[in-house]
């Protein structure tokens, strides 16, 4: 497997493109906006784009991901449906922030325990709500990978105080779900540069190991 980083939108939103090396077969992982750019990425690493992945609802990860799947003929897989209420609205919210969005339905919802395929490459879904209800993680086990969205960054975590977040819930998935992955996987954010579990378990100040103990 391998995988390249775009950063799109206002908001430098990482989607990344990650492909098969086995079969070249790819995937967009939150195309959020800047189709034309998305496209030459997918052109530039000779690969062959067999669907778009979500981990959210929010605009700037999936706002044009509906224009992407019907313009190329790609299946969306995820995020979880509880996250249709985000997707119902990006009609709306996309204006807001200076970005055309269009609502879709996905291909396949996704839930816990779920797997997504690229070519032969297989990913564990994990539903991780708190930034948003339905949002899910997408885990490589093979190489100790994970697309992450808006859950975990590098220093810090996802915004609770939107519509449907809880603060509680995002703190449980981050420590119940991600950390027993192990300190050595490495992760891709929705914003910003990679990190490792283990960095964050030593140093994050919302969730390292020392601040969930001192609640």
């Amino acid at each position: 497997m391998r995988a390249a980083i775009i950063p799109v939108t206002p908001f430098q939103q990482n989607c990344s493109l990650v492909w098969c090396t086995s079969t070249m077969r790819a995937a967009l992982v939150d195309p959020g906006g800047e189709l034309d750019k998305l496209k030459a990425a997918v052109a530039k690493a000779g690969v062959t784009l067999e669907k778009i992945i979500l981990t959210h609802g929010h605009a700037d990860h999936c706002g044009q991901a509906g224009m992407l799947a019907e313009e190329l003929g790609l299946p969306i897989e995820g995020p979880h449906e509880a996250d249709r209420f985000w997707i119902s609205r990006l009609d709306e919210d996309g204006p807001r922030f200076g970005m055309e969005c269009q609502v879709f339905e996905p291909t396949r919802w996704l839930d816990e325990g779920d797997t997504v395929t690229v070519g032969e490459a297989t990913f564990e879904v994990l539903h991780c709500p708190g930034h948003t209800p339905g949002h899910v993680v997408f885990f490589h086990r093979p190489s100790n990978f994970a697309f992450v969205g808006d859950v975990l960054f590098q220093g810090s975590i996802g915004r609770t105080d939107f519509p449907m977040g809880n603060h509680q819930d995002l703190l449980d998935a981050i420590t119940g779900k991600l950390w027993p992955l192990g300190d050595g996987v490495t992760f891709v954010p929705g914003h910003g540069p990679t990190s490792t579990f283990g960095r964050e378990r030593e140093s994050n100040p919302f969730v390292s190991d020392a601040a969930i103990a001192a609640g």
